[in-house]
């Protein structure tokens, strides 16, 4: 992106910040990934599936939710890279996504919520 030539100079490090911006469309994901976590059922959620690997039917009494709607929630985090899935035997079971994103979103969420992580 060609970077625009400012009307003031505040001798403020924007020029910096500029050269080193992602392009806009990192932006509209970042906004996607945050519009998802809007909801606090799936920072629950995905909290609960960084400490544990968990089934459905565990998951939902856990959570209080019903099966089909806990279901929905999953999709959503999975479609979006924060969980993965592995089928053992009859069951689907569901755990945080061994990426840097979910890490650093585990990490953000306890440092908002001051939640102890279980040793």
């Amino acid at each position: 992106m060609e970077k625009p030539r400012l009307p003031h100079d505040h001798h403020s490090a924007m020029e910096a910040a500029f050269d080193h911006m992602p392009a806009p469309e990192a932006f509209e994901v970042t906004a996607d990934l945050f519009k998802l976590l809007s909801d606090p059922t799936r920072i629950r959620l995905f909290w609960i599936l960084c400490h544990c690997e968990e089934c459905l039917l565990n998951l939902s009494v856990m959570m209080n939710m019903s099966s089909p709607a806990l279901s929905h929630h999953l999709k959503l985090l999975k479609a979006c890279g924060l969980i993965v899935s592995c089928r053992k035997g009859k069951e689907v079971h569901y755990r945080a996504a061994d990426n840097a994103q979910a890490q650093a979103l585990h990490h953000a969420i306890e440092h908002v919520a001051e939640i102890a992580c279980p040793t």
